[in-house]
């Protein structure tokens, strides 16, 4: 098992460098633009924070996470396609592995696209609402 999370890890870390590596800064920039757009939007129709909702408003909670997968569903798609191709790359043409492995796929595109969005949209929606409040 100890084996399997060092090549896991050492995986990941590998793809930071090579093809495909400029992804890195673009989906979690997209990611971090839908955040931000759906803050703003959030502090106009007045509702609580992306996360606050989701982990409070259990009766909610399947409406809440469709709000949050249509902005970041095509980032994370997107996401996944790209690190299926990047494995692809790294087994045909560079040669320096044998097996796809779908679980970091996933993971690459979750840290990509899910986390930022997760993590600036609440504190930006706290941060328009209280210079809102602040300007009136």
């Amino acid at each position: 098992m100890q084996e399997i999370l060092a090549r896991y890890f050492e995986n990941l870390v590998a793809r930071t460098e090579g093809p495909l590596n400029l992804r890195f800064f673009i989906q979690p920039s997209v990611s971090l633009f839908f955040a931000l757009r759906a803050a703003f939007k959030d502090v106009k129709s007045g509702t609580v924070p992306f996360l606050w909702r989701f982990i409070v408003a259990k009766e909610q909670r399947i409406h809440v996470a469709k709000e949050g997968w249509k902005d970041f569903g095509k980032i994370f798609s997107v996401g996944i396609v790209f690190d299926i191709v990047y494995q692809l790359i790294m087994i045909f043409k560079v040669k320096a592995t044998s097996y796809f492995y779908p679980l970091e796929s996933i993971t690459v595109a979750t840290c990509l696209a899910i986390i930022p969005y997760v993590l600036f949209r609440g504190p930006t929606n706290r941060l328009v609402s209280w210079l809102k409040k602040r300007g009136t």
